[in-house]
């Protein structure tokens, strides 16, 4: 695995971009791009991330109550009246209710929660959906 970013790479196909714009041109001498081409570093810094958090339906809407109430992370992980939907999700096998997840699971599954709470945006496991939270004003 790179130290590199997904940006950094994504720098360095723009600089390679640049290089080989300025060098090509038509057959009048014109480039082939116009001035007006897309800054594509803008639209990538704007970009949601590949590697969205797939929650179910209940469980982002869980955290959408949780954030409207504006709890913390903390709270919303270990809240003494999580819906059901959500225990079963954070806790147990999907489809055994009786069954509770590995600790390694449990953990993996708290860090889905996590990362969907902090980037306010995930995608819902049951019809592939992108839901974003609005900013707070």
């Amino acid at each position: 695995m790179s130290n590199e970013t997904k940006r950094d790479v994504l720098e360095k196909l723009a600089e390679c971009y640049a290089e080989v714009y300025d060098a090509y041109t038509n057959e009048t001498g014109s480039q082939y791009y116009c001035d007006d081409e897309p800054n594509y570093l803008d639209e990538y810094a704007a970009a949601l991330p590949d590697d969205l958090p797939v929650i179910p339906k209940a469980v982002g809407k869980y955290i959408q109550e949780r954030k409207a109430a504006h709890d913390s992370l903390a709270f919303a992980l270990t809240a003494r009246l999580t819906p059901n939907e959500v225990y079963e999700w954070m806790c147990t096998v999907t489809g055994d209710p009786d069954a509770e997840l590995s600790q390694i699971e449990y953990v993996k599954q708290q860090d889905t929660f996590a990362r969907a709470w902090v980037l306010g945006v995930w995608r819902v496991d049951e019809t592939g959906e992108i839901v974003k939270l609005e900013a707070e004003k």
